[in-house]
């Protein structure tokens, strides 16, 4: 296969099966294959990329010099170094001259978008999350750019000035918005005593005026402050985007608030959202540690909706590795779409492409595909105090990285922001300028 790239290295690992079928197949779109064998590399008169510590013997081929990470069996602390690269960070630099990339772009890969870190100790935050201020991004300045795609075209222009016959087929920038529904109303569909509940807490706090607004509203006066779903398929329809809602469908807890699975409202509303957007399970709070739980959970929405849930989020983007990873595929969830921070923006495994989840344990390729998002509003405004003035400016260098590397800007709002009322005064209008933006 003279249009075909061909790979050699003295050692086979599934790290490395796993990286390179990411960074050329999925990424560059380029057809490729992997040899031991030194006498077959040598004959090969096409494009060649030489994986291995010493210089190649020919001149006509891309050099690649790895740091080691690939061929280790086990999960170990690295001292990591660190090189500024083409305005950005890399790491796992080489000392070979005969190298085309100061540093091995496939470890450094693996190691972000395998989540390598989180499988380290590390301090947890209130929830047991990983914190973004832990990692390596946000420690080296990277973690608004997608340094593995970065990487990857990299890699692809190193090639094809060597080998100018080679053939790319480049995946195009994607958009896609996402909807996680916590609360699908504020006052309504509540039960008696969650809604009695909330008018004590309203008057015990002095709080009049909430309490007279409960009221209009469930008096019919007024329609619920978190009822956006007409305004949302509007605006999806106007840019001809097909969001994708993530609800949470599950028994009230104390971090687990949304309507009782039971009411026939709620039914409705989530069958009338299937019909015309993609509707997956935002696992619970409580489920993340529970098998049979989450299993209960995605079994109700699929009975609701008739018809098998397959994607998911969880609540409160809780991700233990790999054991959150396991229970998904164990239930038969083909695509999460946890994978970001709710602290920070950028992209917490280095990538904005979707990709198959590695479990680092196992040392295995699985069937998990991992959907990074890049923002959620919630991280402006909770946790950055960002206004809405002032979120675009945030928003579209994220779309801009997204879009410069071919990949898949995922965006995650909430019904509940689109109310214009009280926190979320004026961020109706952002999500509109989002979806202007970042429309392809």
């Amino acid at each position: 296969m003279r249009d075909s790239l061909l790979i050699y290295t003295p050692v086979l690992s599934p790290r490395l099966n796993y990286i390179m079928g990411l960074m050329f197949r999925e990424l560059l779109g380029l057809t490729f294959r992997i040899t031991t064998d030194l006498e077959q590399y040598h004959a090969f008169e096409g494009a060649k990329l030489f994986y291995h510590t010493i210089a190649p013997a020919g001149k006509n081929e891309v050099h690649i010099a790895p740091a080691g990470l690939l061929t280790e069996k086990s999960i170990n602390s690295h001292q990591l170094r660190f090189i500024d690269y083409e305005g950005s960070k890399a790491f796992f630099p080489v000392y070979a001259k005969s190298a085309d990339m100061p540093f091995d772009p496939f470890s450094a890969a693996f190691y972000l978008v395998s989540r390598y870190e989180e499988y380290l100790p590390y301090l947890k935050d209130e929830h047991g999350r990983f914190s973004p201020d832990a990692g390596i991004a946000v420690q080296h300045g990277f973690l608004q750019v997608a340094p593995v795609n970065r990487w990857s075209l990299k890699l692809g222009e190193i090639l094809r000035l060597k080998f100018p016959d080679l053939t790319f087929n480049y995946p195009g920038y994607r958009f896609l918005p996402t909807i996680d529904i916590d609360a699908a109303w504020a006052y309504k569909h509540k039960g008696l005593i969650r809604t009695l509940g909330g008018y004590l807490k309203d008057i015990s706090s002095g709080n009049i005026s909430e309490a007279k607004k409960r009221t209009r509203v469930l008096l019919g006066m007024e329609k619920d402050p978190f009822d956006t779903f007409d305004f949302l398929y509007e605006i999806h329809q106007k840019y001809s985007i097909r969001p994708l809602y993530f609800v949470l469908f599950a028994a009230y807890s104390q971090n687990d608030k949304n309507t009782p699975t039971g009411n026939l409202s709620f039914r409705r509303l989530l069958k009338s959202l299937a019909d015309h957007a993609a509707v997956g399970i935002h696992p619970s709070y409580a489920s993340n540690g529970s098998l049979s739980l989450l299993k209960s959970e995605i079994d109700g929405l699929s009975a609701v909706l008739r018809r098998e849930i397959t994607a998911s989020r969880q609540h409160f983007l809780k991700i233990s590795f790999p054991e959150t990873y396991l229970n998904l595929i164990n239930l038969d969830i083909t695509d999460d779409y946890s994978l970001g921070f709710a602290g920070k923006p950028g992209f917490r495994a280095g990538i904005c492409s979707p990709f198959k989840w590695y479990n680092l344990e196992a040392e295995t390729e699985t069937s998990l595909t991992l959907h990074p998002f890049a923002l959620m509003e919630g991280t402006l405004r909770d946790y950055m105090n960002v206004g809405p003035e002032q979120a675009m400016e945030f928003i579209r260098p994220l779309v801009d990285e997204v879009k410069s590397v071919n990949g898949c800007f995922i965006s995650l709002w909430h019904n509940e922001s689109m109310s214009e009322e009280k926190r979320w005064i004026g961020w109706t209008r952002v999500y509109s300028e989002l979806l202007e933006y970042a429309a392809p």
